[in-house]
């Protein structure tokens, strides 16, 4: 302390010193905390997802752990700039699908204003998330539903048609192009011919019941509502361009042609990954829960599109498909909310009647 210098005034100044280092102190740290807060915020919005339902227009990758499963090759190891913007650009259409292709989009107008990352999330790259994982290697291949073989852009637009309740796009427009290289990178680490492990949905068992919308009610309200909102129509952002949180149904949401309307689909969906937090790992909700709530949500009204020539050959169908005419006599609400256990097993003896008729026939 300086003699010279009154005391009080000397004391006035070093308080104002210690006041003055308190207080950037705490500035510095409230901001970081506002900035890991704002952080963690968007990480867990992401983690709810893309299909959603299903995702949010941020975009995350869930890094796991398991070495078994598929994981995206690194897009920094790309070295050719222009495959690599094509990659990039990409990845964007996924995870930002409606910025382009929405009702407001910046390129053309196609789509409902879903994002393709609220069904496959954070942008087709999280475990047992509906990711891309085996898109390049499987593809191209034979699928019933269609009764043809089909390459990566009868997929891609498949899924415009039907998820996004949209008009297909031109396979030679730069978008076609960006989104298959996208693809085709994420599975450019899986062999040919195989699937890699962890991609597309979990498998899990059936009810011994039928899949019950009322009880499903009451998940949604619990659990679902708070972000998809209480009429299933989901939380657009500010200006509009994108879903914060997707909607489930009503017109801007999936039609009644897409894969999610299958309940066995939607509840595999979500026991893995919703509600906000849930993981493969971590799930938030019982199998019954899962089934009720995809009852609950696929009984609720959506878009219409006409696929008459879906499933030509109708003993492809899947079991839980819930448009007749089927191959058994099993009633259509039954295929669409099960129980799906009796439907197999009598799918099965015909399959094996089918197999040794024509084991007779060679003989």
């Amino acid at each position: 302390m300086d003699p010279k210098r009154p005391f009080d005034e000397q004391m006035l100044r070093s308080l104002q010193g210690s006041l003055h280092l308190l207080l950037v102190t705490f500035i510095v740290g409230f901001a970081a905390l506002i900035l890991s807060w704002n952080k963690n915020y968007l990480s867990g919005i992401a983690d709810e997802g893309e299909e959603p339902v299903l995702g949010a227009a941020v975009m995350t990758t869930e890094v796991t752990d398991d070495p078994t499963l598929w994981r995206p090759p690194d897009i920094s190891t790309i070295t050719d700039p222009q495959h690599k913007e094509l990659v990039l650009y990409g990845r964007e259409l996924i995870a930002h699908t409606a910025k382009y292709l929405g009702p407001k989009g910046s390129v053309m107008q196609i789509s409902n204003g879903m994002n393709c990352q609220n069904c496959h999330l954070d942008a087709g790259t999280r475990p047992w998330g509906n990711n891309y994982g085996s898109v390049a290697s499987t593809y191209p291949k034979w699928r019933a539903r269609s009764g043809t073989i089909e390459n990566i852009y009868k997929r891609v637009n498949d899924c415009l048609q039907r998820s996004l309740n949209g008009r297909p796009l031109d396979t030679l427009s730069r978008e076609m192009q960006a989104i298959k290289a996208y693809l085709e990178f994420l599975g450019s680490n899986v062999e040919k011919g195989k699937r890699a492990e962890g991609s597309g949905l979990k498998d899990m068992p059936f009810l011994d019941r039928a899949a019950d919308p009322e009880r499903g009610k009451l998940v949604y309200e619990q659990k679902c509502q708070s972000c998809h909102q209480p009429d299933g129509s989901g939380l657009l952002n500010a200006d509009g361009t994108e879903y914060i949180y997707p909607p489930l149904w009503g017109p801007n949401s999936y039609n009644d042609a897409a894969g999610l309307y299958r309940i066995t689909h939607f509840a595999k969906f979500v026991k893995n990954n919703m509600p906000l937090g849930a993981t493969y790992k971590n799930p938030l909700l019982t199998d019954e829960e899962a089934y009720d709530v995809a009852a609950y949500v696929n009984s609720q009204p959506r878009p219409h599109l006409p696929v008459p020539h879906d499933w030509p050959d109708i003993s492809k169908k899947p079991i839980d498909h819930p448009f007749g005419p089927y191959a058994d006599t099993f009633s259509e609400r039954q295929h669409k909310y099960g129980p799906w256990k009796p439907i197999e097993e009598e799918r099965k003896k015909l399959e094996a009647m089918a197999s040794a008729a024509d084991a007779r026939s060679v003989k």
